[in-house]
């Protein structure tokens, strides 16, 4: 049997040094970092990642140091998205062949397509895919995966998860009303943290979280009282958890501010690939602040 897809996953922060290229040993000590603080997986090559700033060549890369470093001390799901089947089929045996629980795509970008192109993109790399599939639904940047298709999808073996990012709880109800009726073991995580207590509640079992580089052990936190009932300690865990979120996405363009509360931590990431502008000082002194108050709210 498969490990479960379940917890926290971490989108993470891909090192680079002063001229741009992966900081592999970096990203190593980032993984072992995080793990150490109890995330139950990592997630590489998703949206915090970065991954369209990386080639197809950097990306598998990315992917094969996440799964050796990761070992058998939790999960990874992979990020697979290419610009086409070929090439995302292409992904899916390398993280199959690294190692990785199971990969996620996200649908067609670029062009805005149909539910019924949508549908045919995702049943023909089901149909050939060596390895699990968690649909990737991001509208802001993508085509969206409508309840109906994610319900078609889910009557394929290897599409085995969904994890959304629209934010829109209403629309995490009715996937999880749809789906679970004929595909009880179907995963469900939350891909945006203001939806990730009420994703929990209705019956999500994880999500990916950006802020999760940067505060693992209050996501964690959150995840082990909701996963336990204990919903009154959750929420307060939850609106701290929105505190830190929203102050991160205040810091220039995503992920401006997700790179700089990671080297707040102490992790080495470097500046993006994609020139930001400069961000003003007065981030640092507000993001650490907030910082500290998350972690102090998880050690009381």
């Amino acid at each position: 049997m498969a490990d479960p897809i379940r917890g926290i996953f971490v989108p993470n922060i891909v090192p680079l040094d002063e001229q741009g290229r992966i900081d592999e040993d970096e990203l190593r000590r980032a993984v072992d970092w995080l793990i150490d603080r109890g995330v139950h997986g990592i997630y590489p090559n998703g949206s915090t990642s970065e991954f369209t700033r990386f080639s197809a060549e950097e990306r598998r890369r990315i992917n094969q140091i996440v799964c050796s470093q990761v070992g058998d001390r939790a999960l990874v799901l992979a990020g697979a998205a290419e610009s086409n089947v070929k090439e995302t089929l292409a992904a899916c045996e390398a993280c199959a062949e690294f190692g990785a629980r199971a990969v996620a795509i996200v649908s067609p970008f670029y062009y805005r397509l149909s539910q019924e192109a949508v549908f045919a993109y995702f049943r023909e790399i089901a149909e050939q895919t060596p390895i699990d599939i968690t649909l990737y639904n991001i509208p802001m940047f993508a085509s969206p995966i409508e309840v109906d298709t994610i319900r078609r999808l889910a009557q394929f073996e290897r599409v085995v998860a969904i994890k959304d990012s629209s934010g829109d709880i209403a629309a995490m109800g009715r996937m999880i009303a749809a789906v679970k009726p004929e595909r009880e073991d179907f995963v469900f995580l939350s891909g945006w943290e203001p939806a990730l207590l009420p994703s929990l509640m209705l019956g999500a079992t994880g999500g990916t979280h950006a802020t999760a580089n940067v505060a693992p052990e209050l996501t964690r936190r959150l995840f082990e009282l909701a996963s336990a009932g204990e919903y009154d300690q959750a929420r307060a865990l939850h609106f701290q958890l929105l505190e830190l979120f929203d102050v991160l996405l205040g810091v220039g363009d995503f992920p401006t501010g997700f790179r700089l509360g990671a080297e707040l931590r102490g992790l080495r990431v470097g500046e993006s690939r994609q020139p930001l502008g400069n961000r003003p000082a007065a981030d640092r002194q507000q993001v650490q602040a907030v910082i500290e108050r998350a972690l102090q709210m998880v050690s009381t």
